[in-house]
């Protein structure tokens, strides 16, 4: 018998899936490389069923003879193994996201004379309406709250990007960019009390109040389906932390990072510049303790950020801190710098993962922004933020954009700037 190779997700199975094993089974012995999770959670949202359960339904259809994992979207590792004489694929990835993983099963084949077969996609089909089906049970607040404990389970490293309002947040949660043979985008949307605070033309000293920021919250988590860390400042008093983040959970926000400081609030990025006062181990524990006694789930993350580095008070205080934060119940350590080289970062994340090599580590590379995440990943951090982008490109581009209707007295010197009128009006689904 011939050996035939088809590699699918099964997490929406439809009739066309069917046809395709289908004819695949009918050239010979049918091997079905299932995407393992984490396959799925590097290109879209997180599979609804899991690995097992999804090997468990394929397994039971007429014509598959076995089932292995394919742990990447590239198919190179899979046919290397088995040296299939057919794989079959719809006819949909010719163009798009897909098309360079289409030309590398195409070369590998030739490698030994296998052949690939494209059968015609499944038109009557609405992946669309089945993924809106989806992303409606995703939004919700028991689905949307443990999906960052879950991508971290998934994934070594994640990506993060801050949304200050509903248009900031559906960029972030659709923008893609194939790099290779990988499919980039963002995990999750952090929610900064600069950016929040900025777009709504006030400082950054925690003068937005709670119930401001959670209106904030309401308006990302209407368009969107990703997990949202929340810039909690310093948490405030430990009695007003307590109910605030009772009501954070129940939202179905993922995490909160609170900073270990006291008093008007100043952005760390100031350094010793300005005065700012570091809390006290004691009565930092105390109120990650009594946030993590107040939480109803084992979901939501309590994230302490450490500012030793930003305030100059050296590598071993910073160090001595993380261990103490993590004894009173951290669910994760962000380590912050402000300065221009990643060297006191990489330090830190070496000498922390010698004491917590479990715990996620958390950074914000605003400064030191010339480092790769690979890098960063490399040195075991976990979580990636990007903090402030969204809005910092946003603000030059809108200034732009009124200085030449002032200059030139109309707006037609604009029109590339902006999107089409059309375009507004069909940018936010109805549905």
């Amino acid at each position: 018998m011939k050996k035939v190779y088809i590699a699918i997700s099964a997490d929406i199975l439809h009739h066309g899936h069917i046809n395709l094993i289908k004819k695949a089974s009918e050239y010979g012995d049918l091997t079905v490389g299932v995407l393992t999770d984490e396959a799925i959670a590097t290109y879209k949202r997180l599979p609804v069923l899991s690995y097992e359960n999804r090997c468990e339904v394929i397994k039971n259809i007429v014509g598959v003879k076995e089932i292995i994992p394919q742990e990447t979207l590239d198919y190179t590792e899979n046919l290397n193994q088995l040296k299939p004489d057919y794989v079959f694929h719809g006819d949909d990835w010719k163009e798009g996201s897909q098309s360079l993983i289409r030309k590398n099963v195409i070369d590998t084949l030739k490698g030994w004379g296998g052949e690939l077969i494209e059968i015609p996609y499944t038109k009557d089909v609405s992946i669309d309406q089945i993924n809106n089906i989806i992303k409606q049970s995703d939004s919700i607040p028991e689905s949307r709250r443990g999906k960052l404990k879950k991508l971290l389970s998934l994934k070594k490293t994640i990506r993060i990007m801050e949304a200050h309002n509903g248009l900031s947040a559906l960029i972030v949660e659709n923008t893609q960019v194939q790099k290779d043979e990988k499919i980039n985008s963002f995990d999750g949307m952090w929610v900064s009390s600069l950016t929040d605070s900025t777009a709504k033309g006030k400082p950054d000293i925690e003068l937005v109040d709670m119930t401001s920021r959670i209106n904030t919250i309401n308006e990302i988590m209407e368009v969107t389906t990703k997990p949202i860390i929340l810039d909690g400042d310093t948490g405030g008093l430990i009695e007003h932390f307590v109910f605030n983040i009772k009501t954070i959970e129940r939202l179905g926000v993922s995490a909160i990072i609170i900073e270990d400081k006291i008093g008007l609030k100043k952005n760390s990025l100031f350094g010793t510049e300005v005065e700012q006062t570091q809390d006290s181990i004691e009565h930092f524990c105390e109120k990650l303790h009594a946030g993590k006694s107040a939480l109803k789930t084992d979901e939501f993350m309590i994230i302490a950020r450490i500012e030793s580095l930003i305030l100059k008070q050296g590598m071993e205080d910073a160090l001595s801190r993380a261990k103490a934060y993590i004894k009173a119940g951290a669910d994760g350590i962000m380590i912050h710098s402000r300065e221009k080289q990643p060297d006191e970062i990489f330090e830190f994340c070496d000498k922390f993962r010698e004491f917590a090599p479990e715990i996620p580590l958390v950074v914000v590379p605003t400064s030191y922004n010339q480092v790769y995440e690979e890098e960063l990943s490399a040195k075991g951090v976990n979580i990636i933020i990007y903090a402030n982008h969204l809005i910092r490109s946003a603000y030059p581009a809108m200034q732009e954009t009124a200085k030449l209707i002032l200059e030139n007295e109309r707006s037609k010197e604009v029109d590339d700037k902006c999107l089409s009128i059309k375009e507004i009006l069909t940018l936010i689904p109805e549905e």
